[in-house]
C-alpha cells in the first residue's frame, strides 16, 4: 500500500511563478519584445493610468512593448529586478503582486512600481492574463 500523497505529487509538478517572472525580467534586461510577449496569454488586459487596454493578440501587445522599451532606453535602464510581495495559486490560476525596480548603470533606480498579476497555467508554464499597474 502506497503512503504517498497524490496531491503532493501534483503540486511538485506546478511550475514556479518565479520562472515566469525571471523570464519577464530577462526580457526587460535584454530588450527583447518577443520574449516579453511570450510571457502572456491572449487576449490579455493591462490596466495603467486608470485605463484598461485589451490586447487581442501578440501583434497588438508587441506595439505596446516596443513603446515601453523606448521609455526604458531613454531612462538608460540596464537591469530589472523584482520581488514577489504576495502570491496565491489555485489549480491553473494564480494571483501575484510584485514590486519592480528598473535600474541604470551602477544600480541607480530609474523607476520603481508595483503590479498585480492574474496568471493562468498553460501546460507547464504560467502566462499573464491581466496586469493592474499601480
Amino acid at each position: 500500500m502506497s503512503t504517498s500523497d497524490p496531491g503532493a505529487e501534483h503540486e511538485a509538478e506546478v511550475p514556479s511563478l518565479s520562472d515566469l517572472f525571471d523570464d519577464y525580467a530577462t526580457a526587460y534586461d535584454d530588450y527583447e519584445p518577443q520574449a516579453l510577449a511570450d510571457c502572456f496569454a491572449y487576449p490579455c488586459t493591462i490596466w495603467q493610468f486608470g485605463k484598461g487596454n485589451v490586447f487581442a493578440d501578440e501583434e497588438e501587445l508587441l506595439e505596446n512593448i516596443e513603446a515601453l522599451f523606448g521609455v526604458l532606453e531613454r531612462e538608460e535602464v540596464v537591469h530589472t529586478r523584482y520581488e514577489i510581495l504576495h502570491q496565491a495559486i489555485s489549480g491553473d490560476t494564480a494571483h501575484a503582486t510584485l514590486h519592480w525596480t528598473h535600474e541604470r548603470e551602477g544600480g541607480e533606480e530609474a523607476m520603481s512600481f508595483a503590479c498585480h498579476y492574474l496568471l493562468i497555467r498553460d501546460d507547464d508554464q504560467w502566462l499573464v492574463a491581466s496586469i493592474v499597474n499601480e
